[in-house]
């Protein structure tokens, strides 16, 4: 075999060589042919590009997570404050995010940008603050209906902090304390009007049982003598008060 033909041979395995692409169990790799993209991307494992005729564009599947700027939010109720957000998503089509979009990566960021300040902005302060749940159903369905035609997923999307005006922060914990007074004078009236009720049925039960104001009085002296050992306690019978005060009556009249 002449020097020729052996460098022939030797580039063409070399060129066989640097023809293998070896792509991760979460990689796809998007061929252009000719400037066409094939019909399926290829992987995992082992496939073979042939230069320059083939160009490949390797795309993860993974869960990327996507963390968005704090963004200027002015609410429904015209409050001012600064709110970030983290957004999870991932690659299902590998070609539609290489040919539909030039860099999907920073079209979903910005996307995310716009979507939160929009979004909250059509909310007041107060639902953003007790209802973030929904508020970030809300954000994760506007996105994947916005990147499902880049082959994007949107998994989730959380507002991570809320940034209020100091003036606000001061305002929220005077509304705060308002409202815990209010609840305390509400349960103290609620314990004042119960008592009343049982006053009331027990002095029913007394005026319809005379011997009942006879035993309470006892009691009473019995938790006396127990508080205070040094007074002395001189009993007077009811029928006695009984009495005096039918005279004092008679005697008013």
């Amino acid at each position: 075999m002449d020097y020729g033909a052996f460098l022939v041979i030797a580039v063409v395995i070399l060129y066989l060589m640097s023809s293998i692409k070896i792509l991760r169990e979460y990689e796809r790799g998007v061929i252009f042919r000719l400037g066409r993209v094939l019909h399926e991307p290829k992987g995992p494992g082992v496939i073979l590009v042939f230069a320059p005729i083939d160009r490949i564009v390797r795309i993860s599947l993974r869960v990327d997570t996507l963390e968005v700027p704090s963004q200027d939010v002015v609410t429904k109720d015209n409050v001012t404050l600064k709110v970030n957000a983290v957004v999870y998503f991932r690659v299902i089509d590998p070609r539609l995010a290489v040919i539909e979009v030039s860099n999907f990566l920073y079209a979903t960021s910005q996307l995310a940008q716009t979507t939160l300040r929009s979004v909250l902005g059509e909310v007041a302060l107060d639902d953003l603050l007790s209802e973030r749940e929904k508020l970030n159903v809300r954000l994760q369905s506007i996105l994947d209906q916005h990147t499902s035609p880049w082959g994007v997923k949107v998994t989730m999307v959380e507002v991570k902090q809320v940034d209020l005006p100091e003036q606000m922060i001061r305002a929220i914990a005077r509304q705060a304390e308002a409202e815990r007074e209010k609840r305390a004078k509400i349960i103290h009236a609620d314990g004042e009007y119960t008592a009343a009720e049982k006053l009331a049925m027990a002095a029913e039960v007394i005026q319809r049982q005379p011997a009942a104001i006879q035993l309470r009085y006892l009691q009473t002296l019995v938790d006396i003598g127990a508080q205070n050992n040094t007074t002395i306690v001189f009993p007077l019978p009811i029928d006695i008060i009984t009495t005096l005060e039918r005279a004092l009556e008679r005697t008013g009249k």
